[in-house]
């Protein structure tokens, strides 16, 4: 088996920081047990929240399935465990602000008993890919990487381009986080097996697996998975440690030199890109018969006595993740749901964890909370945008909400790294700016579309009640034409009897 290929492609800018991922990887992935209580979010992905298929006192197995969606985009949910269901309500959830939103919560009963339809895997070889995409869509498969798009929609979307290859996305650049680390190093063969059924459902014959340079364990687990399955159309791409390479279009740029267009998708320069961890969770689902009821979870920072990695069960509360850890130290301050850059700071840790749980993060002091000052006009953000923005303009046009202008030099394609924010001297939040900005285009975009909506319904309802309007003139017409006919027939018929008569 050779070495895997070096590619030291270039992106604008970018940061080398320090990692922070040794503490948590000294040991092995700890399978934690099962709690006691499970809350389970209707919605863990992109898309439509999944509709409850069960009810409260209802007893529940392993695997069984809990919530079905029904929209045009989402994931079905499963139990992670056997017990009974107790309450279907809204629970505080690892969003933005603390945000409830509605959840299954399970008393479990220890006995972890499983479906039967675990025994009844199948070869995905035997299956052709759409039928091979449904199965995926069953298994409540999306994206582990932290954008949680439903696996199998995601690839039905792609499917409308002309894809070329597979990319496998094992860049864990954000420091602290190392939970698909240990995924590599510990379950290479189901990510290769994973990466094969993929490109079966898309019917491609490549697949490039990109991972950062500073991941010996990994790279050499994947090689020697490769070795044993021989399969010539997986590459493995080594790539330099630099943030935030591994951001989907990034990860393109770096092992393709393809370059996604503005707004554009990945299938537009013929890539579709998926995350290790949802590869293996697609092979643990084909192959293995288990839904994705699991993820392994990075608990890291110096507020914690024992940084380690975890495989927890959804639902499972953050607090049993901490303990695993061996508690929170004197220093613990800041407890955040992701890495330091992107991560959402939360205020309890009996939110539960989900599919986008790649991290829980404790540290003693939140990170940039240095007071904010004017800006400078330094420009040192534009030379670390890895997306080759103005980050400074933007600030400007932000402050100002003007939504022209901010289009024009290109918010939406901020992908909210946070690299602006660790280079600028005045400290300020251009990150958090930069996403109210665009909650706030996408607030104005739907009040445009509603706008447009109700334009088209009026001039909708405008044209049938004209519609409405000629066929009645038309009716009206029409009667008076008939009566008018069956007038003069009848003084036809009198003035004929009147002749009949005087002769």
């Amino acid at each position: 088996m050779s070495a895997p290929t070096l590619d030291l492609g270039k992106l604008h800018g970018g940061m080398r920081l320090e990692a922070q991922k040794a503490q948590s990887t000294t040991q092995s992935i700890l399978e934690l047990p099962v709690p006691k209580q499970l809350i389970i979010p209707l919605k863990q992905h992109v898309g439509d929240e999944a509709q409850p298929v069960i009810s409260i006192g209802e007893r529940v197995l392993k695997g069984q399935l809990l919530a079905e969606h029904y929209g045009s985009l989402g994931a079905p949910v499963h139990a992670s465990s056997s017990g009974k269901v107790v309450a279907i309500e809204p629970s505080p959830v690892t969003r933005r602000y603390g945000d409830k939103a509605p959840c299954i919560v399970i008393e479990t009963d220890g006995e972890d008993q499983a479906i039967e339809a675990w025994e009844d895997p199948v070869d995905y070889r035997e299956l052709d890919p759409s039928s091979l995409m449904q199965r995926i869509l069953q298994g409540g498969i999306v994206g582990l990487g932290g954008a949680v798009f439903p696996t199998a929609q995601k690839l039905m979307q792609a499917t409308t381009g002309e894809i070329e290859m597979l990319i496998l996305n094992g860049v864990e650049c954000e420091p602290y986080i190392s939970c698909d680390d240990m995924l590599m190093r510990e379950s290479a063969e189901s990510i290769i097996s994973g990466a094969r059924i993929l490109m079966h459902a898309m019917s491609i014959d490549r697949c490039l697996l990109g991972v950062e340079s500073d991941k010996p364990e990994a790279i050499r687990a994947l090689e020697q998975a490769l070795a044993g399955y021989d399969d010539e159309r997986v590459v493995l791409k080594q790539i330099p440690t630099i943030y935030p390479s591994g951001g989907e279009d990034q990860l393109i740029q770096l092992v393709t030199n393809r370059e996604v267009p503005t707004r554009g998708l990945p299938s537009d320069v013929g890539c579709l890109v998926q995350n290790v961890g949802t590869a293996s969770a697609v092979h643990d689902w084909i192959v293995e018969g288990q839904p994705l009821l699991s993820r392994i979870t990075t608990v890291s920072g110096d507020g914690v006595a024992k940084p380690l990695n975890v495989r927890a069960r959804l639902g499972t509360p953050i607090a049993d993740l901490v303990e695993a850890a061996g508690g929170y130290t004197e220093r613990a301050q800041v407890l955040i749901i992701g890495g330091p850059m992107t991560g959402k700071s939360i205020s309890t840790d009996e939110v539960p964890v989900v599919k986008a749980t790649n991290c829980v993060l404790v540290l003693s002091e939140a990170p940039n909370r240095e007071r904010e000052l004017p800006c400078i006009r330094c420009g040192e953000c534009a030379e670390v945008c890895p997306v080759n923005l103005l980050p400074q303009q933007l600030y400007w046009h932000a402050c100002a909400d003007n939504e022209d202008k901010m289009r024009e030099f290109g918010l939406v394609d901020c992908i909210e790294c946070g690299c602006c924010d660790l280079v600028c001297p005045s400290h300020i939040p251009l990150t958090y700016d930069f996403r109210m900005a665009k909650a706030r285009i996408r607030e104005l975009d739907d009040e445009k579309a509603r706008a447009e909506r109700a334009r088209r319904r009026f001039e909708a309802r405008e044209q049938r009640l004209k519609q409405e309007e000629q066929e009645r003139a038309e009716e009206l017409q029409q009667q008076k034409d008939r009566a008018r006919k069956t007038g003069k027939a009848a003084i036809a018929e009198i003035l004929k009897r009147k002749r009949r008569k005087d002769d």
